[in-house]
């Protein structure tokens, strides 16, 4: 098991930060409405250095925040560097303080289908709006911390739509952990804190800038099943061996949620399933975020050319000759 764990390690190498004296590339706010959620809201966008001379069409790299978090955090933690090296479009989007679930139970008068918004509304209005390649092998999706929970969730979820799914540093045992909650008839955690009404001027989202507004009243699951139905370590296990997206998964070693990246990874190595797993020097903070972004880029970069290399070959008509 060791060394099977030390070689996943090592082949992170791999994908070895390249580099650049490209200059950060600009940092751009879109507004949309969003009828999942039932507000207009807003995500960065990171179009490639050479999207305005061409004509051709881009992957997508979708990057998810953490709780507390908010759409602009990404573009701070060395993205637009990072990006300058890929042919990519990079769109960093809002949920608030959600988990990136459909809820269960919402009061008030707007839905809060979050699931809903990412994989319908945001990846529709991307596609719709910019030159990217609209399909499973022109996508990713990666996230930090809730992100990455989010981002691993959606993935399994939705494996016709993203072929490399990617964790930062993930909660990835939030819903075996709310399933506990459930069965006591207990809020999860996050929902029992006192969220300040302050307005974070970075946001601009009208009704969703302060905390207070962007954690929803609600329950979020209400039954053991939904709970199930959310779970990483449950769905991977679910999801047809060659539809499953590629993994990636790191975490700092001074990180209070590596149990669960390592357990996840266990899990995946257990049942034969390829994933590239990376740990490091570093905690639950910026600093680490900023330095990781690079590996996974390159790795899921390097996984979406894999893909579309074999759409490629698989669509290209046999000239063989033969009886």
């Amino acid at each position: 098991m060791r060394r099977s764990i030390a070689f996943s390690i090592v082949l992170i190498a791999l994908f070895a930060i390249r580099v650049t004296a490209a200059e950060p590339l600009p940092v751009r706010t879109i507004e949309h409405e969003a009828d999942s959620v039932g507000r207009a809201m807003k995500y960065n966008l990171i179009l490639p250095a050479d999207y305005d001379a061409t004509r051709q069409r881009y992957p997508v790299v979708y990057l998810l925040h953490g709780l507390t978090s908010n759409y602009t955090a990404w573009a701070t933690m060395n993205v637009p560097k990072v990006a300058a090296d890929y042919k990519l479009i990079v769109v960093m989007p809002d949920v608030g303080n959600t988990w990136y679930v459909n809820w269960a139970e919402s009061e008030g008068t707007r839905p809060n289908r979050w699931e809903d918004y990412i994989v319908k509304d945001l990846v529709g209005h991307v596609d719709a709006h910019y030159r990217t390649i609209a399909n499973r092998e022109g996508r990713a999706i990666n996230g930090l911390s809730m992100g990455g929970y989010g981002a691993i969730m959606l993935g399994l979820k939705h494996p016709d739509m993203f072929c490399s799914i990617g964790s930062h540093s993930g909660a990835l045992s939030f819903a075996a952990r709310t399933a506990e909650s459930v069965a006591k008839g207990e809020q999860p955690e996050f929902m029992r804190r006192e969220w300040s009404g302050d307005v974070n001027p970075k946001i601009k989202i009208d009704g969703f800038s302060t905390p207070a507004e962007r954690t929803p009243k609600g329950k979020i699951f209400t039954t053991q099943e939904q709970c199930d139905a959310h779970d990483p370590f449950k769905l991977v296990l679910l999801v047809d061996r060659a539809k499953l997206p590629h993994v990636y998964v790191d975490c700092g070693t001074d990180d209070r949620l590596i149990d669960s990246s390592r357990r996840f990874c266990r899990l995946l190595m257990e049942n034969n399933i390829p994933f590239t797993f990376a740990q490091s020097p570093g905690g639950h903070v910026p600093p680490y975020w900023s330095r990781e972004i690079a590996h996974s880029m390159a790795v899921q970069n390097e996984m979406i050319e894999r893909a579309l290399a074999q759409a490629a070959k698989a669509a290209k008509p046999d000239t063989a000759g033969g009886q």
